[in-house]
This record gives C-alpha cells, sequence and structure tokens, in this order.
C-alpha cells in the first residue's frame, strides 16, 4: 500500500521558504492519514478505510483516543466511533456509498484539555457525479439579450501608470473601466511586457476571488508578463484598489454581511440579481484586452481561483472571443445541490434561512457555473483538492464531468481551499502549451 501523507493545513499554507524546517508551522501535533486506496478513490459499493497516526512533539501517541465522525461532503455525520491509537496508529472504516459523491472522515484527539482536529475526503466514484442544476430553456437567449444591451455602451476606461508594481521587465498600469451609464465600474492591474510590440501579446483576464477586498500582491503573478502575457487583474465591485486595508473592512462590513452579502443581494430576481453586472463586466474586460494594439489577435485566456474559478468559466461561456480557460476550484458551482441531498457550491446559500425559494432556485439556474460550463468548447483546465470545505469537491466535478470541451484536470486530493505556488505557475506553462 502506498502512503499518501496529510499534513495539517496550516502546515501547508506557510511560504515554501520555510518548509525545510522539520514542523514548518511549528504545531506540536502532526496528523497522517493513510487511505487503502492510495488515490482516495473508490468505486461505488466498495469499501473505504483510513490508517490514522498522531503525533506529538514527534512521538507517537499510545493509547490516545480518536473520536471520528463520518457523513457525505458537507452533510451532517450519519456515523460515529473511536478508535484507540497502538504505536500511535489505528484504522478507522469509513465505509462505502451506494451513489457517485464523497465522503468525509472528520477526526479529533483531546490531550491535556485541548481539541485538535483534521479531516479527510475520499471519493466514490467522482466522475459519475452530475449536477442537480438543470439548465433553464431560455438560458442562451437570456444571457445574449444582456450581453447585446451591455454591448451598446461604449468601450470608455482611463489608464495610468502604477510606478509602484513596474520593474525591470514589466510595466503596470492602473485601470479603471466603466460598464454603464450609470458610472458602474470595475478597477484592475494592467501588466505588460516591457517595451511590448503591437500584435505581440497573448492577453490574460484574472478575476478575483471572493469578498470586498482590495487586490492582494499584484506583483504575485508578474511572470505571466515577464513571459509575454499581457494580465489583467480585477476586481468586480467598482472601489479602487488604492484604498486601504481599514476602508475596505469598513466598506465589506458595512454591505457584506451574511443577511445582506453582494452574493445574495437581488437573488430573488434574475435581470435585478448583483452578479448580472459582474458576468457582463467580465466580458466588457474582453473588449477592453482585446482593443490593445499589442493584443497578438489570437489568445484570449481566462484564469483564477474560487469566485475568480466561477468567472473564469462563467466568462468563457459567456464570450466566443476566449480561446482557452484556466480555473481553481470554482465557486458558484451546482449552488442548489443541497436539494439533492449532498454538497452544494459556495456560498452555500441554503445555510442561510430564507434562500431556499422558489424564485431564488431559479435565479441560481441561470447563474450557476455549471450552465456555463455547458457551453465551453474550448480547452479548459481545472485544478481542485478533495479536503475543501469551501468549494467542496462534490461541485467541481459536477462542472468538470458536463465539459464537452478539450479538458485536463489537476486533482490534488490532499488540498483544501489553497493552491501551492507550483500549481499557480503550471497554469501559465498550461496556458502556453495551448497557444494559438
Amino acid at each position: 500500500m502506498k502512503t499518501n501523507i496529510l499534513f495539517t493545513l496550516l502546515a501547508l499554507l506557510l511560504p515554501l521558504s520555510v518548509v525545510a524546517e522539520n514542523y514548518p508551522y511549528r504545531s506540536d501535533v502532526l496528523w497522517v492519514t493513510v487511505p487503502n486506496h492510495a488515490d482516495w478513490n473508490y468505486k461505488t459499493g466498495e469499501k473505504a478505510t483510513v490508517e490514522v497516526q498522531f503525533y506529538k512533539y514527534g512521538i507517537p501517541q499510545d493509547g490516545v483516543t480518536v473520536n471520528y465522525e463520518l457523513g457525505g461532503d458537507m452533510m451532517p455525520a450519519d456515523a460515529q466511533g473511536s478508535v484507540v491509537l497502538k504505536n500511535g496508529k489505528a484504522t478507522v472504516t469509513v465505509g462505502t456509498m451506494k451513489q457517485p459523491g464523497f465522503r468525509d472522515c472528520r477526526l479529533s484527539v483531546t490531550l491535556d484539555g485541548k481539541t485538535y482536529k483534521h479531516h479527510i475526503k475520499l471519493g466514490f466514484s467522482p466522475d459519475k457525479i452530475q449536477p442537480y442544476t438543470q439548465q433553464p430553456s431560455d438560458f442562451k437567449d437570456f444571457w445574449d439579450k444582456n450581453k447585446a444591451e451591455a454591448a451598446k455602451f461604449p468601450l470608455k476606461y482611463t489608464k495610468e501608470l502604477a510606478e509602484e508594481y513596474c520593474t525591470d521587465k514589466v510595466d503596470c498600469y492602473l485601470v479603471k473601466l466603466q460598464l454603464n451609464s450609470r458610472g458602474q465600474a470595475i478597477y484592475g492591474y494592467l501588466f505588460y511586457p516591457k517595451d511590448a510590440k503591437a500584435g505581440s501579446c497573448p492577453v490574460v483576464l484574472c478575476p478575483p476571488g471572493a469578498g470586498i477586498k482590495t487586490i492582494k500582491e499584484p506583483l504575485r503573478h508578474k511572470y505571466y508578463a515577464e513571459q509575454g502575457c499581457i494580465r489583467f487583474e480585477i476586481e468586480i465591485h467598482g472601489m479602487n484598489p488604492t484604498l486601504t486595508d481599514e476602508q475596505f473592512k469598513e466598506i465589506s462590513n458595512a454591505f457584506n454581511g451574511r443577511e445582506n452579502g453582494y452574493l445574495s443581494n437581488g437573488l430573488e430576481n434574475r435581470d435585478n440579481y448583483y452578479m448580472k453586472r459582474v458576468y457582463l463586466g467580465c466580458v466588457r474586460c474582453i473588449d477592453l484586452l482585446t482593443s490593445l494594439p499589442e493584443w497578438d489577435g489570437k489568445n484570449v485566456i481566462v484564469q483564477g481561483g474560487s469566485q475568480g474559478g466561477a468567472l473564469a468559466l462563467i466568462t468563457t461561456g459567456l464570450d466566443e472571443r476566449v480561446t482557452a480557460c484556466v480555473a481553481n476550484h470554482p465557486a458558484l458551482s451546482d449552488m442548489a445541490g443541497y436539494k439533492a441531498g449532498r454538497a452544494g457550491g459556495y456560498p452555500h446559500f441554503f445555510r442561510t434561512e430564507g434562500m431556499d425559494t422558489p424564485d431564488k432556485l431559479k435565479t441560481m439556474a441561470y447563474y450557476d457555473v455549471v450552465n456555463f460550463a455547458r457551453l465551453i468548447k474550448v480547452p479548459t483546465y481545472i485544478t481542485w483538492g478533495y479536503n475543501d470545505d469551501t468549494c467542496p469537491p462534490t461541485t467541481s466535478y459536477a462542472v468538470y464531468n458536463v465539459l464537452n470541451c478539450p479538458k485536463e484536470s489537476l486533482v490534488t486530493p490532499i488540498n483544501e481551499h489553497w493552491t501551492s505556488a507550483d500549481t499557480e505557475y503550471g497554469h501559465l506553462a498550461w496556458i502556453k502549451k495551448h497557444l494559438k
């Protein structure tokens, strides 16, 4: 049996520069979980077990009780029990599933009055998962009409040099892009290769993850521009990213609480939903990028993670100019999946009372990633992890399995809601292989 080592989330979130330490996150404890299938995958009907190891100060803990709960992905526990570690190890019987999906083994140990938790999700025929969400009969007509209406507004934007993000290889500009006659806009940082020539550059749109926040670390993906791409890192709320973190925090607290968050704003009506402007705004970003004289006239890529991964897939489904798509653990995917008694997509609307109404369910279908994925015809690359409780693997598979286009995936079971620097750099490598 091959061994898969599952470190706790904090260990893997630290920068790579400190990974050389034996316990890089400086915790006293370490969990190791080893499924009896090395790839964490089973066929429906197959029985799964997980060997659990628990160490404190690097010493296997003998005689310690590990409590566990078992349940479906994002579902309440349907079984529980405990095992006692012998030589630091014990085996938990996870069982099986009759229908395609994921089973979550949630672990806890209490030592000296402190409780340590961990979990591991196992897939059962995940390649057979299909979305609960169905495509409305007028889905394409609805979006075609809205795109046509939005296109009537002329392309207008301002562009000023952002010297603080320029390097010897990259030029950066702060852009304010007008979306409509109501004065709504989005901001973004536009990165060029230094001295880019006319007709020489692929363009890459990068929508953001969820939240009302500034564009963090704009130079984090500078290697796109360093290797010849024009990259547009955007926000979606029309807020200047040069505002301070404190100002963003105050605005987010005022307008983005659970009861009135932007992702639920107007959800009872498909024409008034907040994300309508966002989706159409991403198309307007493609208008901007393809208007640049430095664009190579061929390659238009959209890339993002979480909410940004959702918007990457949505923009690709909406806009035939897009030639390739890269998405990490996409949010907004099979959002009504909870109606099928299994995990639904972020933002997990059904956790809030009053969201499960016919009107809101109807609107969700017009904005769900799976319905845009059904329209995609260009090469698409998606990455996701199994232990993700923000954008659960059930929903990533629901998207991937409906794609009817050239597609590739990188499935990293150990990952929660994060990607490594190597995985993110791999996105550019994949894009470069798919340039025309």
